[in-house]
């Protein structure tokens, strides 16, 4: 049990009431006015925010905006402490005290100006360098990492622990945890591929297997799609790069191949025409480049014409838009050519000489039953 005898006996406890009055009163004052700055120092904050250009001074009243209250309460209670007669003792713990919630104000302030230096650099690149964009998560990820960890063994130096140790520590004891969370880690590197990488980007639209949608979010775990049905969709990084993925956010522009079928009543002369028709036809539609168009196969009921073009949009929406005219187009040309479109038809044909057999046999047996 501790001697409450010897610690009677410190410095600090042999000040009287009025001392103790005093020293509360100063540090009461000290604490409402740093609680005042701050508030000030929100309010021109709430005005920097509200103008469309960034301001100067937004970020360094950003992060002074996040100062903590615990922090007030240590440094108002030192300011006040210090008015007191202090041993030597006292003095090193009211230092250390300091020192620590300082580490520690100073690890907030600093992931407050990483987050708000990030945040900025999404909404210049998501119009500019979307690749970036993506991975800004994963490097607020890592600068947190980094700034807490350093916090953290700044506070243990202070405190008196061998730091060099526990490093060597944490390393041996490091094996163990990384097989424990293999999967984690397995999907904080594969965020790291996709950072360096860049196989996708905020924005791009995706095939995984079954699963399509646009990215959304890239984070440090999972990465989320948005499905053309509207709902997210969530898949692990480690998943997603193990898979076969489709970018079509990378398309400069879309081959396509139709086909069309005409009767076999169509004279020659109208089927020499039809691929040079095509051609005219697509060649006046505006963001393509015409392949190919030609005469392909005689089908089971159909007379097949295969033709290519090229979009050049990766915009489905503007395919769609070509390939509604181009057909609407073959449609009225070819029904003022009086060409007609094949559909899955079966014809029986019987021939006349079968016909004429089958006559003589029914008038023999005629003639037999009379």
């Amino acid at each position: 049990m501790p001697d409450f005898s010897e610690l009677r006996s410190l410095p600090v406890f042999q000040n009287s009431i009025a001392a103790w009055l005093i020293a509360s009163a100063v540090a009461a004052a000290v604490l409402a006015a740093l609680i005042a700055l701050r508030a000030t120092v929100r309010r021109y904050h709430r005005k920097f925010r509200e103008t469309e250009r960034t301001e100067l001074l937004e970020i360094p009243f950003e992060v002074l905006s996040r100062t903590t209250s615990l922090f007030f309460i240590v440094l108002a209670s030192s300011v006040g402490l210090r008015t007191l007669q202090l041993g030597s003792t006292s003095l090193i713990i009211i230092n250390s005290a300091i020192t620590i919630a300082l580490f520690w104000q100073a690890g907030v302030w600093a992931v407050a100006t990483a987050s708000a230096w990030l945040e900025r650099k999404r909404r210049r690149s998501l119009e500019s360098d979307r690749a970036f964009a993506g991975s800004l998560g994963i490097i607020s990820f890592i600068l947190n990492v980094v700034i807490w960890a350093f916090v953290m063994l700044l506070t243990l130096d202070n405190l008196g622990v061998n730091i060099t140790a526990l490093v060597a520590g944490l390393g041996i004891g490091g094996i163990a945890v990384a097989l424990a969370v293999q999967n984690v880690l397995g999907d904080l590197f594969a965020s790291l591929s996709i950072a360096l990488d860049r196989p996708f980007v905020i924005g791009d639209f995706l095939i995984v297997g079954d699963i399509l949608g646009s990215v959304e979010y890239i984070g440090v775990k999972s990465t989320r799609l948005r499905s053309l049905s509207g709902e997210q969709i969530i898949m692990s990084n480690s998943d997603l790069l193990a898979s076969r993925v489709r970018n079509y956010g990378r398309m400069s522009e879309r081959r396509v191949v139709f086909a069309i079928g005409v009767t076999y009543e169509t004279p020659m002369e109208r089927i020499e025409q039809i691929p040079a028709l095509i051609r005219s036809i697509i060649e006046e539609q505006q963001d393509t480049r015409f392949d190919r168009s030609h005469f392909q196969k005689y089908g089971p009921s159909s007379l097949d014409f295969e033709s290519v073009y090229h979009v050049l949009s990766a915009d489905y929406n503007r395919y769609m838009d070509i390939q509604q005219s181009i057909n609407l187009r073959i449609g009225r040309r070819f029904s003022e050519l009086g060409i007609e479109f094949a559909y899955p038809t079966q014809r029986l044909l019987v021939e006349a000489a079968d016909n004429a057999a089958a006559g003589a046999v029914a008038r023999d047996v005629h003639a037999g039953s009379g």
